[in-house]
């Protein structure tokens, strides 16, 4: 064998690359487990490192990945804190659904409006979020449960779609809709948005499969890697509380913005 790893589903990595894929995909678990915004640190790597020859290929593993690590931190949150099944199990559905529709139409969106309507979007949030000091601190409930979940089915189908079509911030959007529109704690609304987003990455993954797209050898063991960092994540979440992950969420929004800025400047 040479420098690259040559076993199936690997897509001719290098072993120094394979490393740093590891490393990249234990430090966004450990962010996505907290308040989300962990592909700002694995999409990259694998883009930079490009597996298979094709970026379809880095965004189809990466998903692998994601879906792991994001599922294997919704039981260790939900030790520590209730999670609405009853709402969070239909808003999960839509999501799937969303996320299926916006991977079919990732083709015929400009990337560029999209990647523009998201920054807008976030510097509203992180301006809202930063104002507010008591803003998700603790559970504000706001409407009936029928209501909450009718929202949460919105907010999940809206946001699934966005995954489906590659967005950046998927997690934070998810907490900060749970937090501002349905009246959650961050604390419970980032382990409601582990569930969601575990279903939006089973829509596109499922899509990206069918497709030969993944290199399942590299996912499963950047999954390894990301499930790792996941746990840890959620752990100090759930025992630093709301007010830390408020926290971690405006220091995610503010990389978002500079990503994005920097994305559509350099488009």
């Amino acid at each position: 064998m040479g420098t690259g790893v040559e076993w199936a589903g690997f897509g001719q990595v290098s072993v120094g690359a394979l490393l740093l894929l590891c490393a990249a995909a234990f430090l966004a678990g450990a962010v996505d487990a907290v308040v989300g915004g962990g592909g700002l640190i694995q999409l990259p790597a694998l883009l930079l490192v490009a597996p298979g020859g094709l970026p379809i290929y880095s965004l189809a593993t990466s998903k692998v990945a994601s879906f792991f690590g994001t599922a294997s931190a919704v039981p260790a949150y939900a030790r520590r804190t209730e999670i609405e099944w009853r709402s969070a199990v239909p808003m999960a559905v839509m999501a799937l659904l969303g996320s299926l529709a916006g991977a079919a139409f990732a083709s015929v969106l400009p990337a560029t409006v999209l990647n523009i309507i998201v920054w807008v979007a976030l510097v509203g949030v992180g301006i809202y979020t930063w104002r507010k000091p008591d803003f998700g601190v603790r559970d504000l409930w706001r409407h009936s449960v029928r209501r909450r979940t009718a929202i949460m089915c919105a907010v999940g189908g809206l946001i699934g779609f966005w995954d489906g079509l590659a967005g950046p911030g998927t997690g934070s959007f998810l907490v900060f809709a749970l937090v501002g529109l349905v009246g959650y704690a961050f604390l419970r609304a980032s382990a409601t948005a582990k569930v969601v987003n575990s279903a939006t990455n089973i829509g596109a993954l499922l899509l990206f499969a069918l497709s030969g797209k993944v290199l399942w050898g590299l996912g499963l063991v950047m999954a390894v890697c990301n499930v790792t960092g996941s746990l840890l994540g959620a752990r100090i979440a759930v025992s630093r509380g709301s007010a830390f992950i408020r926290r971690v969420f405006l220091t995610v929004v503010v990389t978002l913005l500079i990503t994005l800025g920097w994305k559509i400047a350099l488009s």
